[in-house]
């Protein structure tokens, strides 16, 4: 490997010391193409490494204690300054995200395993509003739930431009875009989901879809008026098998009141997604419901 002939040098103990790292982390972190030596000795094999290396291999062995990827701290070297923390900010952006669904997820085990989950019903706020009749287009798949966020995601995007560019625009609602459940969505089942947009112009949402052609998951309907019964959650909470403990709450609480459901249950979405942070509000958990006879 090239080197400036006035760059100095040091055999990998000595960079090692001067790292604080071990001789096994730099023939490890040189096996994983993290960092590799400066200079080998052809008839030796011994490793030499510049004085410059010696911020990246701590650099290194910081990222690793964070548990990021290979891939990632190969990025973060490779790019230094600027942009690698920015890749550092992406990387634990995630992270953050995560240990906010797993925080949610082992404090609604907890309330399982305990019996105690009248009381983790009891932090979710539950109430009703009545919905008004509307126009939809939608979208049906059949989605397992590690599919699910992408396909909503996805779906939202389409459907909302196609209401805005086709279909009148999407008119005033509570509801700008939601997820209708008419089957289980887990692991194992997958559905299927339906996605739905409310729309302005109802002939110019038929004529949209007529035009998608024939075999398009996409159709125009009408959906009658409801009473929702729903509680508030957080982006952390809205992830598989988080969410399911908010579902539950609602049950309960309709159940509480004497009201009956009356439909599928549902996800409606009123904020932007990639805005919004794990503690942030971001999606209501839904039954239509109605007073028993």
């Amino acid at each position: 490997m090239h080197h400036e002939p006035d760059e100095e040098l040091l055999p990998i103990g000595a960079f090692a010391a001067r790292a604080r790292l071990s001789p096994k982390a730099l023939r490890l972190y040189d096996r994983l193409g993290l960092l590799k030596p400066a200079h080998v000795d052809a008839a030796s094999g011994y490793r030499f490494y510049r004085v410059g290396q010696i911020e990246a291999a701590r650099t290194v062995a910081l990222l690793r204690r964070l548990d990021m990827p290979l891939a990632g701290i190969a990025d973060v070297v490779r790019l230094g300054g600027t942009r690698a923390a920015e890749e550092l900010d992406a990387y634990w952006a995630g992270v953050e995200e995560r240990f906010a669904e797993q925080r949610t997820l082992a404090r609604y085990l907890r309330g399982r395993l305990s019996g105690r989950n009248t009381e983790l019903y009891a932090t979710f706020e539950v109430k009703t509003v009545d919905v008004p009749e509307r126009h939809v287009i939608s979208e049906t798949r059949h989605v397992r739930a590690e599919e699910l966020p992408a396909w909503i995601g996805g779906s939202a995007e389409r459907l909302e431009k196609a209401a805005a560019d086709e279909c009148g625009g999407i008119p005033d609602s509570p509801c700008p875009h939601y997820v209708i459940y008419h089957a289980e969505v887990t692991e194992e089942s997958d559905g299927p989901a339906e996605s739905c947009v409310p729309v302005a112009d109802a002939e110019a949402a038929r004529a949209w879809a007529q035009r998608q052609g024939r075999g398009s998951e996409v159709k125009v309907r009408v959906e009658p008026a409801h009473r929702l019964a729903y509680t508030r959650i957080t982006k952390a909470q809205v992830s598989y098998p988080q969410i399911i403990a908010a579902f539950d709450a609602v049950e309960s609480w309709i159940a509480e009141q004497g009201l009956t459901v009356t439909g599928p249950c549902r996800e409606v979405y009123f904020v932007d997604w990639s805005t919004t942070g794990p503690d942030d509000e971001v999606c209501d958990v839904a039954f239509p419901v109605a007073r028993r006879d």
